[in-house]
């Protein structure tokens, strides 16, 4: 059952829980802490009085291994309150000083989603509207141009009434989809430019084009495309006319700072290693921990579009922690994140329902993708069985990458369906366990052949 987006953020803690279920397997206690916070923000709407500015959201620290559902759980859950998300890697942030991104830019991309989101909107409830002007437009540029005269009698006027009503008629039909029109499009005349730059000059909101576009007139170009093409480029057109942009900014900077989230993947990336010795790559993480406290905690943040307030976005910061743990994050950093879920590894079991019940497993997926060409793909449920295990063996021995093991399996299990998809005779192709064992025997049997396709 698809929300909408005013429907997704009030969802109750228990329904948020079963539509999460739609798609990830097991990891209940992290369900069930993003629930809660999810629910707190509708929550916090319904407050009212001064003491709804004092209640922030409770961030949340997610501890498990790779590939268990840490991402999927925190896209969900925005997709479901319709609401920004971004996903940023602690790893790719410096410290103020060190080449690389700052972590201020994390906000500037949650507005920039925000923005994207919100137009989206306003652009579908102006759709029909600008389709109707667009429609009009390419009427007009079909109608023969002649120009009035004086002259013109009562017969003059109705012939080219009729023809319009004509081609009116014919356009309705989708008869003249194919005829060539000429439209005038926007002429793009502003180079492209890289600017090598102090890190931080995106919050000034350095712009060339839009600098450009406001002192020099915008030229335009004719275009000779067909009416289908045309429909499309007046319509955005007309979009555009329709929408006021300031509008959509001023929503979408609010959106961002009111139901924001900003999942923070591999946090445990930016804690100091003893093996570091203060130097080398290692020199800016605790850095970096100390620039995202004011953000977490709630500072103002400069966009291209305007201040942004951080203090009720949710942040979600998971990391794996294999050489470190929660407790050797700056103790300012601990506290900013009170929430703490663990993640459990994924078994033969897990494995199993995972590619088989969500509704975009990979089992699902792959007869979707196969049913283009007319074939037929069968599981059985010894060979989804023996695919687990398979999983479940290789991820005991070698690295533990939890669910994504299972796209590599499935990989090269049916490479060679996928490749001859279009010559194979039979319409109907069912995939046993012992098909499951021919195929990747000789890959499970060779220990380094493993650890190199496996």
């Amino acid at each position: 059952m698809k929300k909408s987006l005013k429907q997704g953020i009030a969802l109750t803690p228990p329904e948020i829980v079963k539509e999460l279920d739609r798609y990830i397997i097991g990891q209940d206690d992290a369900k069930r802490s993003v629930a809660i916070a999810l629910r707190n923000r509708w929550r916090r709407q319904m407050v009212t009085g001064d003491i709804k500015d004092e209640i922030i959201p409770a961030n949340i620290l997610m501890i498990g291994p790779t590939g268990v559902g840490k991402t999927e759980i925190s896209r969900r859950l925005a997709a479901l309150a319709g609401a920004p998300f971004v996903k940023v890697e602690a790893s790719k942030f410096t410290e103020v000083g060190y080449v690389g991104r700052d972590v201020e830019s994390m906000v500037r991309d949650l507005v920039d989603v925000a923005i994207v989101q919100v137009r989206r909107e306003y652009e579908e409830e102006v759709e029909a509207k600008a389709q109707k002007l667009a429609n009009k437009r390419i009427l007009e540029l079909l109608t023969p141009k002649r120009p009035k005269t004086k002259d013109d009698n009562d017969e003059e006027i109705e012939r080219r009434e009729r023809i319009k009503r004509k081609l009116k008629s014919q356009l309705d039909e989708g008869v003249l989809e194919d005829r060539q029109i000429e439209v005038s499009v926007p002429e793009s005349t502003i180079p492209t430019v890289e600017i090598f730059s102090p890190m931080g000059m995106e919050e000034m909101g350095l712009n060339i084009s839009e600098m450009f576009d406001g002192i020099m007139p915008k030229k335009t170009k004719r275009r000779k495309v067909s009416i289908t093409e045309a429909r499309k480029i007046l319509t955005q057109q007309e979009m555009d006319n329709l929408i006021d942009q300031d509008k959509v900014i001023d929503n979408a900077l609010v959106r961002a700072q009111e139901t924001g989230i900003i999942f923070i993947d591999e946090i445990d990336k930016v804690v100091p290693t003893s093996s570091s010795g203060g130097s080398g790559p290692d020199v800016s993480r605790e850095g970096v921990q100390r620039d995202m406290l004011p953000i977490i905690e709630g500072s103002n943040v400069v966009t291209k579009y305007g201040l942004v307030r951080t203090n009720h976005i949710l942040f979600i910061a998971a990391g794996a922690f294999h050489g470190s743990s929660p407790s050797d994050l700056i103790p300012e950093l601990q506290g900013r994140l009170p929430i703490r879920v663990e993640l459990d590894s994924l078994s033969r079991e897990d494995f199993v329902r995972i590619l088989t019940e969500p509704e975009n497993s990979l089992i699902k997926q792959h007869k979707a993708l196969l049913e283009t060409e007319g074939i037929l793909l069968d599981f059985s449920e010894n060979a989804i069985e023996e695919i687990a295990s398979i999983a479940d063996r290789i991820n005991s021995q070698t690295e533990n990458i939890g669910a994504r093991r299972l796209h590599t399996i499935m990989t090269n299990l049916l490479e060679d369906i996928m490749f001859d998809a279009a010559d194979i005779k039979s319409r109907k192709v069912k995939i046993t366990k012992t098909t499951v064992s021919s195929r990747l025997k000789d890959i499970l049997a060779d220990e380094d052949l493993t650890k190199y396709i496996l």
